[in-house]
């Protein structure tokens, strides 16, 4: 199933549960009120009955109570067998009338002995054994439904004075039958919603995975004629607006790259194209060994070895830029990076004849991988070796992760300053000089492999300086002696 169809579906489903709980809500919030107004009534009546059997029995002499209009007459006890109970059935249960169209109201008394007295042709209301014990013993009022002879009624039992109680009851067919009525109505309308949902749906989706489908798009285009500069229209800043933007950026990330990887084979193509030259011209020379004499052979060998070397070297660095960021893992480790310099300075001592290093190396630990930092130092170290006048003293700064190197040479170009870590970027006045001009862009490349940076500057008293800045890893703390 694609995306589109269950982002349709997930949609349908989310507004048919809304609009389902929606109607059971209602549906709820209805049949509270209707049965909280019908219980409200049956308290009031319950209160006029009450006040009514309160106050006292009819005049002497009656017979039997004739109830006026909204009243249930009750029928005299035998006489000579009144009990307090009894007298109080003497009493009309006054009603208050029903509201124009309204259902009629039932009453009926319970004594303590658990008989019933209601009016002749009333409906009897269903009286329980809890009823019978309100009578008897008072209590609190209560609610329930009960249903009499096929009619579903709303009785409220209420204990009155001397061992007797009153039921008040209402009908609940009209509540039903308007509850029905309210159902079917739900019913419909739910379902013309989930229907609508699910119409919908497949619009919202679309209409939703817009962006996403112009990036799916985008990308197969890009696949298909590889062509880097193809851009999507980036619409809102939501999430699929964030995902063209950083498609967008994605693309143009490549395409940089790209650029980068192009610049850099043609230049190195460039730098390979002089010692390639001089070697194929010295190899010639050496083919007609006959013509010459030891010295020049030996000499032409130099030159060889020397040019290999440089080729080599040439080699390596464009390797390891070549290399992407993070495509070989590095290897990390807690180095010393006062040790790993006093090494580098070594390498570079035999190799720089007629220069001189003025070390000040405080101890300093990293978290690094020691065969590339070495290697940025070495460049580091080469670098100033390589503009230093004869005679002259390098001077190399260790401290809190920080490598500077200075030399007293002519500095870097006025205006150049931004280009000194640029592949293959070389002075004009080091045209003339063995080297590749990727020396320094590999110390930049180390430097933010670890995290780091690296700055060049000119001395104010003349020189370049180079500095190499890594996060230095605390000092190890020592054990105390126990005491």
């Amino acid at each position: 199933m694609s995306l589109r169809r269950r982002l349709a579906l997930l949609s349908a489903l989310a507004v048919a549960l809304a609009v389902l709980l929606a109607s059971v809500l209602v549906y709820t919030l209805v049949r509270d009120r209707l049965r909280g107004d019908i219980d409200h009534d049956l308290r009031q009546q319950a209160e006029r009955v009450t006040q009514r059997f309160a106050a006292g029995p009819p005049p002497a002499g009656a017979g039997v109570a004739v109830a006026p209009p909204g009243q249930v007459p009750i029928p005299p006890a035998p006489r000579g067998k009144r009990t307090e109970v009894e007298r109080g059935e003497q009493f009309a249960l006054t009603l208050p009338p029903p509201e124009p169209g309204g259902p009629e109201a039932l009453a009926q008394l319970i004594n303590s002995n658990g008989d019933v007295v209601t009016g002749p042709g009333s409906i009897r209301i269903p009286v329980s054994s809890s009823d019978r014990s309100v009578a008897a013993s008072g209590g609190q009022p209560k609610l329930e439904d009960a249903n009499a002879g096929g009619t579903e009624l709303r009785v409220l039992t209420e204990p009155l004075s001397g061992g007797t109680a009153i039921q008040v009851a209402r009908s609940l067919e009209d509540t039903n039958h308007t509850l029905n009525t309210l159902v079917l109505i739900l019913a419909a309308v739910s379902a013309g919603g989930i229907a609508l949902a699910a119409a919908l749906g497949p619009v919202v989706a679309r209409a939703a995975l817009a962006p996403a489908g112009e990036v799916s798009d985008a990308a197969e285009e890009v696949a298909r004629t590889h062509d880097l500069t193809h851009r999507i229209e980036v619409r809102g800043d939501d999430e699929l607006g964030r995902l063209a933007a950083s498609f967008n950026e994605m693309l143009a990330a490549l395409e940089r790259s790209e650029a980068a990887q192009r610049r850099l084979v043609a230049d190195a193509s460039h730098e390979l194209r002089t010692p390639l030259a001089t070697l194929r011209t010295n190899i010639e020379t050496l083919g007609r060994s006959d013509r010459l004499d030891p010295a020049e052979r030996q000499r032409l060998v130099d030159d060889l070895t020397e040019e290999l070397q440089e080729m080599t070297d040439l080699v390596a660095d464009v390797v390891e830029l070549a290399r992407a960021p993070g495509q070989d893992a590095i290897v990390r480790q807690d180095v010393a990076l006062d040790v790993l310099t006093r090494d580098a300075i070594e390498r570079t001592e035999r190799r720089a004849r007629g220069v001189s290093f003025d070390p000040r190396l405080e101890p300093s630990l990293i978290h690094a991988d020691p065969q590339r930092v070495g290697r940025a130092i070495s460049n580091m170290l080469g670098n100033a070796a390589k503009w230093s006048p004869p005679g002259g003293t390098v001077e190399v700064e260790v401290a809190g992760g920080h490598v500077r190197v200075r030399d007293h040479g002519p500095g870097f170009p006025d205006g150049n300053l931004d280009k000194v870590f640029d592949r293959f970027w070389r002075a004009d006045e080091a045209r003339g000089t063995p080297g590749s001009g990727l020396g320094l862009a590999i110390v930049q490349r180390v430097a933010e492999e670890h995290g780091g940076s690296a700055r060049a500057w000119n001395a104010e008293d003349g020189g370049a300086v180079v500095s190499l800045e890594l996060p230095e890893q605390p000092a190890p703390s020592e054990p105390q002696a126990a005491s």
